[in-house]
């Protein structure tokens, strides 16, 4: 049975969006183990999504030696480790220091950078991002005050094509056509204008301000600040930067609603060199599709729960983007399972109202032109931005609704048929107005 229900505003739970802080940081780390309905939670902040083969076999030893055998990816390109024994935590935080994924057990829990994930190889981005990357992560990792930061507050490095600067991130830094860059700070217009090579640091002297500003408000993020606080932001920034001695000017970009995750597929670099873009089923690999992976060269994670391998001859190319697409990978745009996602939903989360992985599984079918996410409950951890089908189980069915940036429309209520919930998702999904 299908209920209509009126537009409304979007609403986030502290798990997935703007609160004050009403307790302590609670976001689980690599350090600090989050006790779920299945085993320990680890969460592994890899910055930029980039691992190096001997991280990546590190990360799928860790798995399947201490844990379920499988890795998670999340919406910010990071890696979660389930099923753990309470008592590993020595055990993984050797392992993952060993590999080089904790250079800093103080700050490993800050260490939250995403980054455009073609930068570099596809010659299409305005700046290289990887510099921007490094130097972020050292100063990041060498500020005694970036400690302070949560585990929710989001860089985002954007090479100048827009996908990474849609996610929401508290500070954007976007690569220019001119070989400079803007800094934005939270999702407002007002951008400052640096010099690349200044953008780490102009990233961090925006995280350091708005540490100040937060202060006594309960704000984990920008976005959580008094509007007064969040409005001064940029300036008392550019204030700071020209005091240090870093040439700062005000300007404006536009923020783009949509994130456009790599299609996936064979990406053809500027060096006779391909990288490979695959998409992850509701984000989850099993211990053989990550040998796979970690074998075949540099990954890079993407925010969108997918992996591009780069570095890849053209001769192995093609035999290596066959042999993704049997290990049940997404290669190209006629995947069912493409834009499809999920939360852990039952039996993994005692929160969820259902198991959302399998019914988002039952109801796959037709590539639809938004992608469709599926969440347990409320909280919908993890839920993509920009627009989609949200789905969301509640004690009296799935509510079925159509998202643009805040606003929720075309709202409806599918209860206990999966016939008529696997329609109406199609439905949705295939509908622009």
């Amino acid at each position: 049975m299908l209920a209509a229900m009126s537009a409304s505003p979007l609403t986030t739970s502290p798990a997935g969006g703007a609160c004050a802080r009403s307790s302590g940081d609670a976001c689980p780390g690599a350090l600090r183990l989050h006790r779920a309905d299945d085993g320990a939670l680890a969460r592994i902040r890899i910055p930029g999504g980039v691992l190096t083969p001997r991280q990546a076999v590190a990360l799928g030893r860790a798995a399947e030696h201490l844990g379920d055998g499988e890795l998670h990816l999340t919406s910010r390109g990071n890696v979660q480790l389930r099923g753990l024994a309470p008592d590993c935590g020595t055990e993984l935080a050797s392992l993952l220091d060993e590999a080089g994924l904790l250079p800093s057990a103080r700050h490993e829990r800050v260490r939250n950078v995403v980054a455009s994930p073609l930068s570099g190889l596809d010659g299409l981005g305005a700046a290289d991002i990887r510099p921007w990357l490094t130097g972020l992560d050292r100063l990041l990792c060498g500020s005694d005050s970036a400690t302070a930061l949560s585990g929710r507050f989001l860089f985002a490095l954007d090479d100048g094509r827009g996908d990474v600067d849609a996610l929401g991130a508290d500070l954007t830094l976007i690569g220019h056509g001119d070989g400079g860059a803007l800094l934005r700070i939270g999702d407002g217009d007002a951008v400052l204008r640096v010099h690349a090579t200044d953008g780490p640091r102009a990233s961090l002297s925006a995280a350091d301000a708005f540490l100040d500003a937060a202060r006594d408000t309960g704000a984990w993020r920008v976005k959580d600040l008094p509007a007064d606080a969040a409005a001064a932001l940029p300036a008392e920034v550019g204030r700071r930067l020209r005091q240090a001695g870093v040439a700062v000017a005000p300007d404006r970009l536009h923020r783009p609603l949509e994130a456009r995750p790599p299609a996936p597929g064979p990406v053809q670099g500027t060096h006779g060199e391909y990288a490979l873009s695959v998409g992850v089923p509701l984000g989850r690999l099993d211990p053989a599709q990550w040998r796979l992976l970690s074998g075949a060269g540099e990954l890079r994670l993407t925010p969108w729960r997918g992996v591009v391998v780069t570095g890849i001859g053209r001769a192995r190319a093609g035999s290596l983007l066959d042999r993704l697409a049997e290990a049940g990978l997404i290669t190209g745009p006629g995947s069912p399972w493409a834009g499809v996602g999920a939360c852990i939903g039952r039996p993994g989360c005692a929160k969820s109202l259902a198991d959302v992985r399998a019914e988002a599984g039952a109801a796959v079918g037709p590539a639809g032109r938004l992608p469709v996410y599926w969440s347990g409950c409320e909280r919908r951890c993890g839920h993509p931005h920009g627009e989609w089908i949200d789905v969301v189980a509640t004690p009296d069915g799935h509510r079925i609704s159509h998202v643009r940036g805040d606003l929720a429309t075309g709202t409806a209520t599918v209860r206990d048929d999966p016939v008529a919930l696997a329609a109406a998702v199609a439905a949705a999904r295939g509908a622009r107005t």
